[in-house]
């Protein structure tokens, strides 16, 4: 069993930062790809930022520049640096890995969300 825990969300001023974690833990051999999404109310669940195990990455348009995906593979964990933070990146972010799990088998794992509000 694999389980992502995200923590680190809260409530920022327009133009604040914050930074969010997300822990994998269980049986795990290597994870292929682990990503941030958001969804807002009303609307559609979308990708934030994405990182492979060499550490190529790929952004949203809306947060490009703005916001910085890392990950530490001996510790199965990613972060998201986000800066000049906005109303409209109020949502709840959820983490996810595309992962090989110890038994062998590739899978996709989400986790329970973490809620960011942006308002002053």
């Amino acid at each position: 069993q694999v389980q992502l825990v995200e923590s680190g969300g809260g409530l920022v001023q327009p133009g604040g930062s914050l930074r969010l974690s997300c822990a994998a833990s269980g049986s795990i051999f290597s994870i292929i790809v682990m990503s941030w999404y958001r969804q807002a109310p009303g609307k559609e669940r979308e990708l934030v930022a994405a990182i492979t195990s060499g550490g190529s990455t790929n952004y949203g348009d809306s947060v490009k520049g703005r916001f910085t995906i890392s990950r530490d593979n001996a510790k199965n964990t990613m972060y998201l640096q986000m800066i000049s933070l906005k109303p409209e990146d109020t949502a709840v972010y959820y983490c996810h890995a595309d992962l090989r799990t110890g038994g062998g088998r590739r899978d996709d794992y989400w986790g329970q969300g973490t809620q960011v509000t942006v308002s002053s």
